[in-house]
């Protein structure tokens, strides 16, 4: 496990995998909502390696309408992935600023590429486990999770470390809007999934505890936090926001609960949108979850 007292903090401006724009300023607007500052007061040393480079829509052609700007969001989680790469080398804890959801290619690839695959935390209103033959937009935001278990067909065969990810250790948190062939897929592979209505059934600390147990086990254990994750009402700049997600305390007890049983060694935070923000509101949570993530506790 990387060292968790050194943070590598690695932005990823991409907005070609969602199909609002506005979530490549999110890793600005995080950085803006003083993230830096927040981790160094937990006791945490930050280096920060800036944005890898990144296409923009208005100078890129879609080539694919199964996968939409795929060799443009390729290109960039490949330097994401190297850089998560070099990070674990120098004993640093990769925190990875999204973008869309899409730059997860990146930072999985990144981290199997030093040890194999290992196991995933997902917590997210989507399922984001489409492949380009059933994804119902094209976009590819939709798509990393079957990509990194190595489902996504020819269009992610060169130039990754898939699969990234073992199936056995994926486990879903947030669960409330799928679409039908992701419904099987989860089936089919055994995925442990909590929804928002297991959830309330049963408790954020039991879904996420039995989650983490779940992931547990060699190579890696990545937490992969989607903003979209939280309710609309507290995290309002996020592009797919979908009503009845995680509270604040649910999402602050989640991470916290990661913190306290030390199986991860990576983290992610994706799809702020700062366009459609209130006054930075889910930059600012997003730096919050990111210290309970990393060791911050009330008292």
């Amino acid at each position: 496990m990387a060292n968790p007292k050194q943070v590598a903090i690695i932005g990823a401006a991409l907005d070609l995998g969602s199909g609002r724009r506005g979530v490549d300023m999110g890793p600005s607007a995080i950085r803006y909502a003083g993230l830096e500052e927040r981790l160094r007061g937990i006791g945490l040393h930050c280096i920060d390696w800036g944005n890898v480079e990144t296409a923009v829509p208005e100078a890129t052609e879609e080539h694919d309408a199964r996968a939409r700007y795929l060799p443009e969001i390729k290109a960039a989680c490949l330097r994401v992935a190297r850089l998560v790469a070099l990070a674990l080398e120098e004993g640093s804890t990769p925190l990875v600023l999204g973008g869309d959801h899409s730059v997860a290619m990146g930072t999985l690839s990144g981290l199997a590429s030093r040890s194999g695959p290992g196991g995933v935390l997902w917590i997210d209103a989507h399922g984001d486990i489409n492949t380009p033959d059933d994804s119902p937009s094209g976009n590819v935001h939709g798509m990393p999770l079957a990509a990194v278990l190595g489902l996504g067909g020819e269009l992610f065969e060169d130039g990754w470390s898939f699969p990234a990810v073992d199936p056995s250790r994926v486990a879903m948190v947030g669960l409330r809007s799928l679409d039908r062939p992701e419904r099987e897929r989860i089936r089919e592979l055994g995925i442990k999934a909590f929804t928002m209505s297991d959830v309330d059934r049963i408790g954020i600390e039991r879904a996420v505890r039995e989650s983490l147990a779940h992931i547990a086990g060699p190579s890696f254990v990545h937490v992969s936090l989607d903003l979209d994750a939280l309710d609309p009402e507290v995290a309002p700049g996020v592009g797919t926001p979908v009503r009845g997600g995680l509270s604040y305390r649910e999402a602050h007890l989640a991470l916290e609960l990661v913190a306290e049983s030390g199986l991860a060694g990576s983290f992610e935070l994706v799809e702020v949108n700062p366009i459609l923000d209130r006054e930075n509101a889910t930059a600012l949570l997003a730096v919050e979850l990111a210290a309970s993530a990393l060791g911050k506790t009330i008292l």
